[in-house]
């Protein structure tokens, strides 16, 4: 039965259109893939369906009535869910406040609302302590919550936008799971992911945007990875994503610009030593809680390592012990956060503001007042070198696509002209087009001279990108690898046993 009916749907915004004319529908009990580039318009299309956006024209049926709903709580009410790439929760409220949020009884108890929140995590196979506040929670475990927010509405039509993007493989495998669950209640479910092979694995039928556009609809027996990429980006970047490594081009190590030995940080570093060598890209692969994370913010001074105990960082063979990241940034080292709404960029202002913001921050810059010429100059040289796209020149950050996004947050940090770039997931949530382009721009920066380090939780990147792999696991560096023995088996066996 088809339970959703969006019929030549548009939406335009300052009169650039994001979504022409789409006709999607969807089934009671199918799963069904929403896939393109970012900025195809899967968000805003699904945004329509869930009422956080309205229509420009066309028509929305549900169960074969018309519907336009005002607000997403008037979507919720009609029974249509959505779990937003970016989490809506409210930080200051607990766990259990915010799955419960809107649907509390009008006399309860905070022991008995923790008591049930904790209770139907544990029926999700989700790992998080429904006391704890929101605001003190990592990514992955603020997606396990509004995955469970939006669960727990028992909703005829969910809206997954990006869900998996910050779980770890285990967890990945009770999501999906929980998705086979809901899809024998007779729960239509629509999927958006960058990751394909999830989309191949997961769905029931499989539909592709470009520029706003349907290019392609089918069943999933129709598609594998290279038909849904060129429909995607309008060519194959199989090749580009995922070659072989091969040892002519594999780089050699150059100076050891990095030591790091017996470091540690409360529970979550450990003990761990590894060095970091000039024109190399050091791949860095861990599960959440393994603190790969932990470990390169002590480096880069966001966070501070044990006072006694701590072990010894070194820098150029000298010991540093950073008290501020500004203090990092003036001896060369960058850290670009895996986080790029929270902490990446300042989303009111736009593209140039960024990049300059980026530009005060270094240790070269000597200007005391602000240069609007300089300011245009340095937002045209990078926007060019990062084919950074927007809709117009005065478009602000967050009105951006997330590759765009991630390309402003990496380019904040590059101007600073560092000696050691820390990227803690760079690709995530980046289409496949954005994904090649920052895979070349990582390249790069590692051809040039510069020391890299990548922390990645998608292994064909880990596989693909680096020169030597560092495996960590409850707070220590266990195993190097070389990407020429290394297989996604052996990585991951390193990373749980």
């Amino acid at each position: 039965m088809t339970l959703v009916r969006m019929e030549k749907v548009s939406k335009a915004y300052r009169g650039v259109p994001a979504v022409r004319e789409v006709d999607f529908d969807l089934k009671a009990g199918e799963i069904h893939a929403l896939l393109g580039e970012n900025g195809a318009g899967k968000s805003t299309l699904t945004k329509m369906l869930a009422g956080a956006v309205e229509p420009s024209s066309g028509r929305i049926l549900l169960a074969g009535q018309e519907v336009r709903f005002a607000s997403p709580s008037a979507a919720l009410e009609a029974g249509v869910a959505m779990v937003y790439q970016e989490t809506s929760l409210i930080p200051s409220l607990t766990v259990a406040q915010n799955i419960y949020l809107g649907s509390e009884k009008f006399l309860n108890r905070l022991r008995g609302t923790f008591i049930s929140a904790q209770q139907f995590l544990q029926s999700l196979n989700f790992a998080v302590d429904p006391m704890a506040l929101v605001e003190t929670l990592g990514a992955a475990k603020r997606q396990m919550v509004e995955i469970a927010r939006a669960v727990h509405h028992n909703a005829r039509v969910l809206i997954f936008d990006e869900p998996t993007a910050t779980l770890t493989p285990e967890e990945k495998r009770h999501f999906f799971a929980l998705l086979r669950r809901l899809q024998a209640r007779g729960v239509a479910i629509v999927f958006i992911s960058h990751a394909l092979e999830e989309a191949l694995m997961i769905a029931d039928r499989i539909t592709i945007l470009r520029d706003g556009e349907q290019v392609a609809h089918g069943p999933r027996s129709d598609f594998d990875r290279d038909r849904i990429i060129a429909a995607m980006v309008g060519r194959s970047l199989s090749g580009e994503l995922y070659r072989k490594r091969t040892a002519e081009s594999l780089r050699k190590p150059g100076r050891k610009i990095l030591s790091v030995q017996d470091v540690s940080q409360g529970r979550m570093v450990r003990n761990t030593s590894f060095s970091v060598f000039e024109g190399q890209i050091t791949g860095v692969f861990g599960l959440i809680g393994s603190g790969r994370t932990e470990t390169f913010k002590i480096v880069a001074g966001i966070t501070k390592r044990d006072f006694n105990r701590g072990g010894v960082v070194q820098l150029d063979d000298r010991p540093v012990r950073y008290l501020t990241p500004a203090e990092a940034v003036r001896d060369g080292i960058v850290y670009v956060t895996e986080d790029r709404k929270s902490e990446g960029f300042f989303e009111t202002m736009g593209v140039a503001e960024n990049l300059y913001c980026g530009q005060l921050a270094a240790p070269h810059h000597r200007r005391i007042f602000v240069s609007l010429a300089e300011m245009k100059a340095l937002a045209a040289e990078w926007t060019k070198r990062l084919n950074v796209r927007a809709i117009n020149d005065n478009a602000r950050v967050v009105e951006l696509s997330g590759g765009n996004q991630q390309k402003v947050v990496i380019g904040k940090g590059l101007v600073q002209r560092p000696r050691l770039v820390i990227l803690d997931e760079p690709t995530r949530g980046v289409d496949v087009a954005a994904i090649a382009e920052i895979h070349k721009l990582i390249n790069d920066l590692a051809d040039a001279g510069l020391a890299v380090v990548m922390i990645s939780s998608y292994l064909p990147e880990v596989l693909n990108l680096s020169d030597r792999i560092l495996v960590c696991r409850q707070g220590r560096i266990v195993e190097e690898l070389s990407p020429l023995e290394a297989t996604e088996e052996k990585i991951m066996y390193a990373a749980v046993h």
